[in-house]
């Protein structure tokens, strides 16, 4: 049987703007196969002329791309770093924040970002930028619905404080919602904010091939002020930070060291 996965990840960017091409071959190849061959299809174009016809389809599909696991305050000692370290860095020289949460699947990290600052900076005012490629995962966020297993690194204190339960769920609290901007945003064509003071990305850039992970890490560093910060997950250490104008500041965390041109906010 002919592999038509050339031609349906090119009918995938037309669509959706998704360059296929971008991800890793083999996990993202597999994860489709995976999908295509449960909803009964024998090739790529097939499957994808059927989802383009069926929006709870497309919406799986869009969710099958995307990885959507997530959980508050995952891995808790990196955010006693940002919380004891990186946050009192930043906030030397600066009274503001602007924080961007990019790929921040069904809100879980953001939300994790407003209860640090409300809990200790309170008197900071911050902007916290949320985005995603996923719209559906966009809406569950700005619900701030979750299931017990997404708070299991929250301090218990924290959970009685900020959610609301409603039979097994936790609700979260209005005043944080207030803190959050939500937009669609993908990491791979789109225009990146400006000015921001930390960037939290983490789990995410594992699944991009090495050149779309350094286009991004350049783009990161452009959307930073001097001395921002850059906050990646435990599997995405910059075995080259000063390429991007970056110093290591703690372990997953990098430091802008250059000015770049003068940027306008996208928020």
């Amino acid at each position: 049987m002919k592999d038509d996965y050339i031609e349906f990840i090119q009918k995938v960017k037309t669509r959706l703007g998704i360059d296929l091409q971008l991800y890793k071959e083999t996990q993202m190849k597999r994860r489709i196969t995976t999908l295509r061959d449960k909803r009964g299809f024998s090739s790529y174009v097939s499957y994808f002329e059927a989802f383009n016809k069926d929006k709870d389809m497309l919406n799986e599909f869009t969710d099958r791309l995307t990885i959507n696991v997530s959980e508050f305050y995952r891995n808790a000692k990196r955010w006693e770093v940002l919380k004891d370290t990186i946050l009192p860095l930043l906030l030397k020289d600066r009274n503001r924040l602007s924080i961007w949460s990019a790929a921040c699947s069904t809100g879980e990290e953001p939300y994790s970002l407003a209860i640090l600052m409300k809990e200790h900076f309170p008197t900071v005012p911050v902007q916290i930028l949320a985005t995603d490629i996923d719209n559906n995962v966009l809406a569950k966020a700005k619900q701030g619905i979750y299931m017990e297993q997404a708070l299991k690194e929250l301090p218990a204190n924290y959970k009685k404080k900020y959610f609301e339960m409603t039979g097994s769920l936790y609700k979260i609290n209005d005043s944080l919602k207030q803190m959050l901007t939500f937009k669609r945003h993908n990491l791979l064509a789109d225009r990146y904010p400006a000015n921001i003071d930390l960037i939290v990305c983490r789990n995410v850039l594992i699944y991009f091939t090495d050149s779309a992970k350094e286009n991004i890490y350049k783009n990161f560093s452009n959307a930073l002020k001097t001395n921002g910060v850059l906050f990646v997950g435990s599997t995405e250490q910059i075995f080259n930070p000063a390429k991007y104008d970056f110093n290591l500041a703690e372990t997953f965390f990098y430091q802008k060291i250059n000015e770049s041109p003068v940027k306008t906010p996208l928020y």
